[in-house]
């Protein structure tokens, strides 16, 4: 080995040895006081939250389908897909500032000096040619942990991205099954009601004959056809709701223009059984492993906590080591002979004098911004915990709701059954039909709001456990 290269091999082990200590807080989890349970979870087993598609709990082929969909063509999940290779790319320029850089350089120079100048001397050309090859080293030395720190930050932000992006994911997978239980919840009451004008308008076309032969007053007739066209007023609402509502869903499908305003969204016809959700034993501990808002939050942390150190490296000088090695010859075919070899090896250093005060401020601002990122965090926690009790709870009301309506709606169907045989014997008048065929399809109604109040509790549960 050549004996000159010795000092500068010895100078960048001591180098490296000493970069592998960073100036600034290592970072350390805020401590919180967390629960060890939840209260008011649903008595009714269910199997674990594990599943990575939570959605195929509900049992639904066609949902499956459209998540896919969704989950393939959404453009804010492109969106969020784009950014974390953009933090992927921001990780490996973070990276390539501690390792030395290496480039070739090759360049020829020809001069002419001045005759009368007295640069050229007895014998010397007026016009020189120099050709120069060389492969040139520059490593500024991470002394004080500064890149260290950097390479810190960015790998939590690409972290911070990615968590962000499942946040997304999660999100849009909520949203979906939101919509489109919105939307098998709405083909049913249009359903109902469709139901009921056609049983009002068999009653309304049998009063008709009565009428005709003179069997009930006009007044009965009117109060029958009055109470068809009111069934029938409560269609075009439903079905503007439903067009809104699956146009909605086109667009979290990532469909076309063309497809939003024409498209149909396949869906169900009815709703199968949905299985309550059991909040596991100890899963406060794990929550912060399964919502990506707290790993977005926590990355964040650790990322601002990484930039204190970068900030208060700049009080403490640069050290920068180049070198260069290659051949110098002012004819091209000497250019690689042995005579015409060069090599260079040179340290810098670089301390700021003034503009300390600068110095401070960018320390302050990092510090600041830390406090920031802590107090985010613990209110991204505080409100993980809040979100997953009101879950919890929604389930249980929402649940017992949905059989109280069930009840209900078996009692008014006797009712209606009961009420047309009276009138039917000239026990009761025909309002109590009609009342009674009002009370059922209201309850009809509100059977199946309650029914998709229940998914939406349900739904409102997973995306509050992280999925």
């Amino acid at each position: 080995m050549d004996m000159r290269m010795k000092p500068t091999l010895l100078a960048m082990a001591i180098a490296a040895t000493l970069s592998a200590c960073a100036i600034g807080p290592d970072y350390q989890r805020p401590a919180m006081d967390l629960p060890s349970s939840y209260a008011a979870a649903p008595p009714q087993a269910v199997a674990a939250l594990a599943a990575p598609a939570w959605w195929s709990r509900f049992n639904d082929p066609v949902l499956d389908r459209v998540m896919d969909e969704a989950l393939k063509n959404n453009l804010d999940l492109r969106v969020a897909a784009a950014r974390v290779t953009e933090a992927q790319a921001q990780l490996g320029l973070a990276i390539s500032d501690q390792v030395p850089s290496v480039y070739v350089a090759g360049s020829r120079e020809r001069n002419r000096n001045s005759e009368s100048s007295g640069r050229s001397g007895p014998g010397q050309p007026v016009e020189s040619t120099t050709n120069r090859l060389t492969l040139n080293v520059s490593w500024e030395i991470d002394f004080w942990g500064k890149y260290r720190r950097a390479n810190e930050a960015a790998r939590a932000d690409l972290l911070s991205v990615e968590a962000n992006r499942d946040g997304m994911r999660l999100l849009l997978s909520t949203q979906v099954a939101q919509g489109y239980f919105n939307l098998v919840a709405l083909d049913a009451q249009i359903a109902a009601t469709e139901l009921a004008i056609t049983r009002g308008q068999q009653a309304l076309n049998l009063q008709q004959k009565r009428f005709d032969a003179g069997v009930i007053s006009e007044f009965d007739f009117q109060q029958r056809s009055a109470e068809v066209d009111s069934a029938r007023a409560q269609l075009p609402p439903l079905q503007s709701r439903r067009g809104q509502q699956e146009r909605a869903l086109n667009v979290l499908l990532g469909r076309s223009p063309r497809a939003i305003m024409d498209g149909r969204v396949e869906r169900s016809a009815a709703f199968n059984p949905v299985t309550a959700i059991v909040v596991p034993a100890g899963l406060p501990s794990e929550l912060l492993l399964r919502r990506p808002d707290l790993v977005e939050a926590e990355q964040k942390l650790i990322a601002a906590n990484a930039r204190i150190g970068v900030a208060r490296a700049a009080f403490f000088p640069n050290i920068t080591l180049t070198g260069l090695l290659g051949s110098e010859s002012s004819s091209l075919g000497d250019l690689f002979s042995g005579p015409a070899r060069i090599w260079n090896f040179a340290g810098n250093l670089t301390q700021p004098l003034w503009g300390a005060g600068r110095i401070n401020k960018q320390v302050d601002a990092a510090e600041a911004r830390n406090v920031q990122a802590v107090a985010q965090y613990q209110s991204a926690i505080a409100n993980a915990f809040r979100e997953v009790q009101d879950a919890v709870q929604a389930q249980v009301a929402a649940r017992e709701v949905f059989e109280l309506e069930q009840r209900r709606v078996t009692s008014l169907s006797k009712t209606w059954n009961l009420a047309k045989l009276r009138y039917e014997n000239g026990v009761s008048s025909q309002l109590d039909v009609i009342d009674a065929e009002r009370g059922l399809l209201l309850a009809e109604q509100n059977r199946i709001e309650a029914e998709r109040a229940l998914r939406a509790a349900v739904t409102d549960l997973y995306k509050a456990l992280g999925g």
